[in-house]
């Protein structure tokens, strides 16, 4: 079942969280886009002063603590809304 369709906001917009060698890292955006994806989690985040990329590195790191030798990333990247257009 479909449960939504949105654009997302360019890279330049987001952040990329990422795990190697057992270390936790953030960049922002802009980043080259992936020619894959795997999976996604969409969050509504409404805690004051939680940033995005804290949510997104509890994430990545569960995948670190819970598959020992894992790497990977993941970008954030904010969906489009009626406050984005012009």
């Amino acid at each position: 079942m479909l449960l939504d369709t949105a654009g997302l906001l360019p890279s330049a917009a987001g952040a990329r969280v990422a795990v190697a060698g057992g270390q936790v890292t953030v960049t922002d955006g802009p980043f080259t886009e992936s020619k894959e994806l795997v999976s996604y989690a969409l969050y509504e985040v409404r805690v004051e002063g939680k940033k995005p990329w804290e949510w997104a590195s509890r994430f990545i790191k569960l995948h670190r603590d819970l598959w020992a030798g894992w790497a990977g990333q993941t970008d954030i990247l904010q969906v489009m809304g009626p406050e984005n257009s012009g």
